[in-house]
């Protein structure tokens, strides 16, 4: 190997290990790789400016606008009352049918806030038995189109890099159908693999509330017991934070003194219980008292907090709004809620003030789930007129009357028109870090094969199963692809394997466009973990789910896609 195919080799080993064993963010990740790539003069100017405006990438980030006034329209919203009716077979058939072909056309994130309130609220079935398959049903139907899923753009974002066409809008859907329907099934068959949740009827038991003891307070040099503290029913006192020190389990004998931090857990809708003990003031109200009308959100993956505490960040100035309570999963989060690192996919119960709705950063950093319906609706005219405005777009781009590109430029401009979105909101909205993601990953993706090392890595591969032909190759890249995709992300996985998956498709002197696909179909392939895909960071603490839900659902799902997804690929894209 050459200096510089070392050299190359170890930002790739540098990014890998950034992107699977730190919380560092996969746009700076990416950024800082592409840096180097350029100012070592490994990708010159030119080339770099060009990844930028790659014109499958300028697709997704206008698709992805385009979502913004798509997620404003009634349709999926009107629908999902009606689909939860009747048994839960048939309720979860409806569920996973409907959300598996509007993520076929409208982004599955969007596709799964507007049926997930409903699923959460309704008192027919459990709710942990529902939002989960909602998820993988969301995830499964965006493998069917070219705009299904950022992964499957990304993918012919290097394509078109490459010179060469843009794939059909139908062309994922031969391998996408089979690998969706079937699992659809496991979902219907599996269902009871997972856990019930929470209910509407069950009490909140995963939040956490803190409060204070004041100076000078009724309960200082009293024990838990003798303070009441283990008589509230509904609220359980878990730990005692004093002075950086964790008490926890706290004893009855505990003496409890000023200053202490008191962490409940249990039902947040109980909270006036703490409200009535004199000398304890609420973390969420200790600045002054904000409206009691709850709002629930859910982190979102881009969120511009991750990382930082809700002190840090200025929460409440920030959004005009108080954390009352937080939740993570299953998992019990110790000491001060106020200096506790934010993540992707944590849900906070909000009380929150007047201009908490008018905040133009709202919809950016958070999933609302119930309370306060921040985003305004659009009207029934407004709504079919931007389905219909879609749907010609995408049967003009699917017929070849002209590029998808134009297409949804025309029709974003329509929408500004109209005035279901605004240029401010897209300006609020714009996926800065997705572009950013992939422009980086354009520019390593040049760097790795203009130094050979793309070369050199698939003839060893090649020459280790050279005896087993293409197919075992093709097998290695989506499994490979699919693996780092549950360690990172879908769209970091799609672009770190991609190069790699052409290289050795020329090694071997066969068609591309199998080995393409495999990395599109595993970079899919998410159904393990809750990091691998916002959408299931977004019902992970929606339905209280552990990683070992997510093992124990997505481990049959996840043989029988990749099983029907290698079995149709060389039969749907020959070698």
């Amino acid at each position: 190997m050459s200096l510089t195919q070392i050299f190359v080799a170890g930002i790739f080993f540098l990014v890998i290990l950034a992107l699977t064993c730190s919380r560092a963010r996969p746009s700076l990740v990416f950024a800082a790789a592409a840096g180097a790539c350029f100012l070592t003069g490994l990708v010159p100017t030119e080339r770099v400016l060009q990844k930028a405006v790659n014109p499958g990438l300028v697709t997704l980030i206008i698709l992805l606008l385009v979502s913004v006034g798509i997620e404003k329209a009634h349709w999926l919203r009107a629908a999902s009352d009606r689909l939860i009716q009747g048994s839960r077979t048939g309720s979860l058939a409806r569920l996973i049918g409907v959300a598996a072909l509007s993520s076929a056309f409208v982004n599955n994130t969007a596709v799964v806030a507007a049926l997930a309130p409903a699923v959460r609220g309704q008192r027919r079935h459990p709710a942990g038995k529902l939002l989960l398959p909602l998820s993988y049903a969301a995830i499964l139907g965006g493998t069917l189109t070219l705009i299904g899923t950022s992964t499957n753009l990304i993918v012919n974002s290097f394509i078109l890099d490459r010179g060469l066409p843009s794939l059909d809008f139908f062309a994922f859907l031969p391998v996408g159908l089979g690998a969706t329907v079937a699992g659809l099934v496991v979902l219907l068959m599996c269902n009871r693999l997972l856990p019930l949740g929470r209910s509407a009827q069950e009490p909140v038991t995963e939040y956490l509330l803190e409060a204070e003891v004041e100076e000078g307070s009724p309960l200082d040099g009293r024990s838990v017991e003798q303070n009441r503290l283990r008589q509230l029913e509904t609220l359980y006192l878990v730990e005692i934070v004093r002075g950086g020190q964790i008490i926890s389990p706290v004893g009855p004998t505990e003496i409890v003194h000023s200053g202490d931090k008191l962490i409940f857990s249990g039902d947040v809708r109980d909270l006036g219980r703490l409200q009535d003990i004199q000398g304890l003031r609420l973390f969420a109200l200790q600045d002054e008292l904000l409206e009691m009308e709850l709002t629930e959100v859910v982190l979102a993956p881009n969120s511009s907090i991750l990382g930082e505490s809700l002190k840090s960040c200025q929460f409440r100035t920030r959004f005009d709004a108080a954390v009352v309570a937080m939740r993570r999963g299953g998992e019990r989060l110790s000491g001060k809620l106020g200096e506790i690192q934010l993540r992707a996919g944590d849900a906070l119960l909000l009380a929150v003030g007047p201009d908490f709705k008018h905040h133009r950063n709202i919809d950016k950093n958070f999933y609302v789930v119930s309370g306060n319906q921040l985003s305004r609706q659009l009207s029934r005219r407004d709504s079919w007129l931007l389905g219909l405005g879609f749907a010609t777009v995408i049967a003009g781009a699917a017929l070849g009357y002209f590029s998808l590109l134009k297409g949804l430029i025309v029709l974003l401009g329509g929408m500004i028109g109209v005035g279901i979105v605004t240029t401010a909101e897209l300006q609020r909205r714009f996926p800065f870090r997705i572009w950013l993601i992939i422009a980086s990953a354009l520019v390593l993706a040049e760097a790795f094969s203009s130094s050979g090392l793309a070369d050199l890595l698939a003839t060893a591969l090649k020459g280790s199963v050279a005896g087993a032909g293409p197919y075992l190759a093709l097998v290695c890249v989506f499994l490979v692809t699919l693996v780092l995709t549950e360690l990172m992300t879908n769209n970091a996985a799609a672009a770190l394997t991609f190069p790699l998956a052409w290289s050795l498709a020329e090694s071997f002197g066969v068609n591309w466009m199998p080995f393409v696909m495999a990395v599109a179909y595993g970079a899919s392939a998410s159904f393990l973990t809750p990091f691998g895909y916002q959408t299931n960071l977004m019902v992970q603490n929606l339905g209280g789910y552990h990683l070992r839900d997510f093992l124990r659902a997505g481990l049959p799902l996840t043989i029988a896609y990749s099983a029907v997804a290698l079995i149709l690929l060389p039969l749907v894209f020959p070698f």
